[in-house]
């Protein structure tokens, strides 16, 4: 079912009222379309939906591209108070993200760090969140979720990946204008929760979704060898804890791979 302003609007209910909603056919990337749009000063709540997306970024600069009825793929900007820190947003996104899924049916998922959505060990979603240029208490938060696996995806990449499919007995197809809805108001909740105490307010319902908690993991990046220790969660301001050898270090940075060991 493609996405409708006004389906999606009559789902949200009053909350509807902060979001002012543009759905674009095609786009290359939600991002920066919105990423354009906050510098010339589009106001918080400003959602960019494209049934298309030719050349959507994701983590790393790796790509993220979706088809009309293969995926669920938008942007949100949203303007922060000055002086709020962005430290552990990707992660309190990653809460909102699991709490709609669950709310519509589409089960339990569970979060990876710095911005994965599982299901069952494979990846549902991403999320991907870019500070606006000039503007450092704005993120545009880059959400993308698959709805079914196309049929000429690779293999390799098939077996790694997972979608929502039917969300009930009946095998119903998921409605995307639902999901949507869905989305903005568990996002509406988080980020306003985010906004005022952080994410230490949310990092308990994180820690309780955590795909990897106490689980020997493999942490790589591009600068240096991979390390390997225990993962034991994130901290208050949403750094990876990796248990190396008996001392405790803290992964800041969200530029790395990790996967079990």
């Amino acid at each position: 079912m493609p996405a409708t302003i006004a389906a999606i609007v009559a789902k949200l209910g009053n909350a509807a009222r902060r979001f002012d909603i543009d759905v674009l056919p095609s786009c290359d990337s939600t991002n920066a379309v919105l990423l354009a749009r906050a510098e010339a000063g589009a106001p918080s709540g400003t959602v960019v939906i494209a049934e298309e997306q030719t050349a959507g970024r994701g983590r790393r600069g790796r790509s993220w591209f979706s088809s009309p009825g293969d995926s669920l793929t938008f942007s949100l900007l949203w303007r922060f108070a000055p002086g709020t820190a962005p430290a552990g947003l990707s992660l309190a996104v990653g809460v909102a993200v699991a709490r709609a899924l669950q709310k519509v049916g589409a089960g339990d998922a569970a979060l990876k760090w710095p911005n994965d959505i599982l299901k069952q060990g494979r990846k549902l979603g991403g999320i991907l969140v870019e500070l606006v240029p000039g503007a450092p208490h704005a993120a545009v938060i880059g959400i993308g979720i698959n709805l079914q696996l196309p049929p000429g995806m690779p293999d390799d990449v098939r077996a790694a990946s997972a979608a929502i499919g039917a969300i009930d007995a009946a095998g119903v197809a998921a409605d995307s204008n639902a999901l949507y809805a869905a989305l903005l108001g568990e996002l509406l909740t988080a980020l306003e929760s985010f906004g005022s105490a952080g994410f230490a307010a949310l990092r308990p319902e994180w820690l309780a979704r955590h795909a990897f908690q106490d689980v020997p993991v493999s942490i790589a990046s591009d600068f240096g060898a991979p390390v390997v220790g225990i993962c034991r969660g994130v901290d208050g301001d949403g750094a990876l804890l990796l248990d190396v050898d008996g001392r405790s270090e803290r992964i800041l940075s969200g530029e790395v791979s990790l996967r079990r060991a």
